[in-house]
């Protein structure tokens, strides 16, 4: 398998690309040729995933690993790689990733979401009502899927939600597979600059809100709040929105499922957990490197060779979840690896399973008519960004 290389292409929108599901049925490892002809690894399956999540002999250091696929954004230089500001936890090893990891674990409990769940009602309830006011046809992605999880991340972090059009956009860029690396750290330049300065206010005037509880603790110097702050406002919006679109056109192309959501309150929490695991959006990764010589199911990873997990196959593996390639809100979906697994597993799962809780039920509820504006095959697939999902998601009801 020495000449596989990762394919992207999708013939169905919701399914991984075919070759993945076919490698999987004769392994869960292959060797892969990378971008830059590294001779690394693809894991396909659903244990061998949760393996090298689990293992310690894997790093997680960007300067560590080698691109899976040709994309402008990937072709950082060294220098360029070293730009992540010293807080953004998510590209560090132990022990320095525990450091950061455990001032937060306190700030996105179970509890600490319930208590939020009326403020994100509020906050779906307010996008509804003007969605009704304004009419269809709408997008749904700027209308609903992404104001809601920018709102309530931003209250969360206590950054002016006034300020969301300059962090968006580049968060998109950051996101966009297709962006020049210099770009790419242009605007990891700017939002990193826009997070420093709101830390420095943050200090002179704190608030109510977790970067100021983040500075009175005293742990963190400013550049370590900065990238504390950026990988929690990035990941804090980015991902719920686009499960929120791209859950919305899955169960606007499964009416019974729809149904399911919309009519059985009770289907609703294990129905969120089966959107994520049949969609799994983190589509190109994560990506690990080994630092030792390991052996996932009698395969020798060899040390300094690169892994790329590739999730949603895993995630529809047989021998994990029967029928996986079906979209069945019933299915007890526990266990996927959407938010992945060990050390690096996403601090902010509850906060993300809280918001689509409230915001699949209600939407479906509140216009009972939606439907696509556009045939299925005309809405815009994110297959072009780190996370997938819909670009837009033109509906009416």
């Amino acid at each position: 398998m020495s000449e596989l290389t990762m394919p992207t292409t999708r013939r169905r929108p919701l399914d991984p690309p075919e070759k993945l599901t076919e490698l999987r049925q004769h392994g869960a490892l292959h060797r892969m040729t990378y971008a830059d002809g590294h001779q690394g690894w693809l894991v396909t399956g659903y244990a061998a995933a949760r393996a090298v999540l689990a293992s310690p002999h894997f790093s997680n250091l960007t300067e560590k690993q080698h691109p899976p696929i040709k994309a402008a954004r990937m072709n950082l230089s060294d220098k360029g790689k070293a730009k992540l500001p010293p807080g953004f936890f998510l590209r560090m090893d132990e022990p320095e990733h525990t450091r950061f990891r455990k001032l937060l674990t306190g700030q996105f409990t179970v509890r600490r979401m319930k208590l939020l769940e009326p403020r994100i009602a509020e906050i779906v309830d307010a996008r509804l009502d003007a969605m009704v006011a304004a009419g269809g046809p709408v997008d749904l992605v700027q209308e609903f899927a992404l104001p809601i999880p920018s709102l309530v991340i931003c209250e969360l972090l206590g950054v002016p939600y006034e300020d969301r059009s300059s962090f968006q956009q580049d968060t998109k860029l950051l996101a966009s597979l297709e962006t020049e690396a210099d770009d790419a750290l242009a605007a990891l330049g700017r939002i990193s600059a826009f997070m420093y300065g709101l830390i420095q206010r943050k200090r002179a005037q704190p608030a109510d809100d977790l970067i100021s509880g983040l500075i009175e603790t005293g742990e963190l110097n400013d550049e370590e709040l900065t990238g504390v702050a950026l990988l929690l406002l990035i990941a804090g919006h980015e991902t719920t929105a686009n499960m929120l679109g791209l859950g919305t056109y899955a169960l606007l192309t499964n009416p019974d499922q729809l149904a399911a959501m919309r009519d059985d309150p009770a289907a609703v929490d294990n129905g969120v957990e089966e959107l994520m695991r049949y969609l799994t959006i983190i589509h190109l990764g994560p990506i690990r490197t080994a630092l030792r010589d390991v052996e996932i199911e009698g395969v020798t990873i060899e040390a300094g060779q690169t892994v790329t997990l590739h999730l949603p196959t895993a995630n529809r593996d047989p021998s994990r979840f029967a029928g996986g390639d079906e979209l069945d809100l019933a299915r007890p979906a526990g266990g996927h690896l959407t938010f992945g697994h060990g050390i690096h597993q996403c601090l902010g799962q509850q906060l993300a399973r809280a918001e689509m809780r409230i915001a699949f039920p209600a939407l479906l509820r509140r216009l009972p008519g939606l439907r696509l504006a556009v045939t299925p095959e005309e809405v815009p697939m994110r297959s072009d960004m780190s996370i997938y999902g819909v670009h837009r998601l033109p509906v009416t009801w």
